[in-house]
């Protein structure tokens, strides 16, 4: 759980109340995701240039309301009010924050390449993305079952905008005090990336296991 201030700062608030639980009691917030609690350390904090990027990982439960959601498309593992992913985030200066996020998505091509599932990655247009974000790249895993590809992570650089909401800056070597710029991405979103295991994988003998989670199941095939 979040207060208010912590979702003003990433952005959360006052744009996203109507999907986010209210703890009215205590005024706090369910955290859409960990990206909420894991920048907001870093709310007030002026760091030194020479300690940056700060890379930064957390797993955690989400809670989304998905209001307004309805339809065929909303059943079963697509939308959830809550799920778990691992969350990754940066702060960095402005001058290597684009070189952090081809990082952060070349991580996140990895992870679905040794889950040897079919993806895309596409390039979200103005009109798609979040009003905090400069860039985001969404990627997306094809469904067998459903036919269509499901967004199973999104990496987006706010560049400046969250951390001045934050006043999340830093010093330069000559003094010079500069708000930093803050990234995050899901790597992954589990629950559909279970759903795509499942259905990718089935032959006439069982769900064969992807070679990189084998030695986590103990066994390579589900019968």
């Amino acid at each position: 759980m979040v207060n208010a201030n912590s979702g003003y700062g990433t952005g959360q608030l006052p744009d996203k109340e109507g999907q986010m639980y209210h703890c009215t009691a205590d005024d706090l917030y369910l955290i859409p995701t960990a990206e909420v609690p894991v920048t907001n350390i870093y709310r007030d904090v002026l760091l030194a240039e020479k300690d940056l990027p700060i890379q930064l990982c957390a797993y955690s439960a989400c809670f989304r309301r998905e209001a307004g959601s309805y339809g065929k498309d909303v059943r079963g593992l697509n939308r959830l009010h809550q799920f778990n992913k691992v969350e990754i985030v940066r702060i960095d200066t402005p001058e290597h924050s684009y070189q952090s996020l081809d990082q952060m998505i070349a991580h996140v091509e990895n992870l679905v390449q040794k889950l040897e599932l079919p993806y895309r990655i596409l390039r979200l247009c103005a009109g798609d993305m979040s009003f905090t974000s400069s860039i985001t790249f969404d990627f997306e895993v094809f469904s067998a079952a459903q036919q269509r590809w499901l967004e199973v992570s999104s990496v987006s650089n706010f560049e400046n905008y969250q951390a001045n909401r934050l006043k999340c800056r830093y010093k330069t070597a000559d003094g010079k005090t500069e708000l930093c710029h803050t990234l995050n991405g899901s790597a992954l979103a589990l629950p559909r990336i279970v759903a795509a295991l499942l259905e990718n994988n089935q032959t006439a003998d069982g769900i064969i296991i992807p070679k990189a989670l084998a030695p986590f199941c103990g066994f390579e095939k589900i019968q």
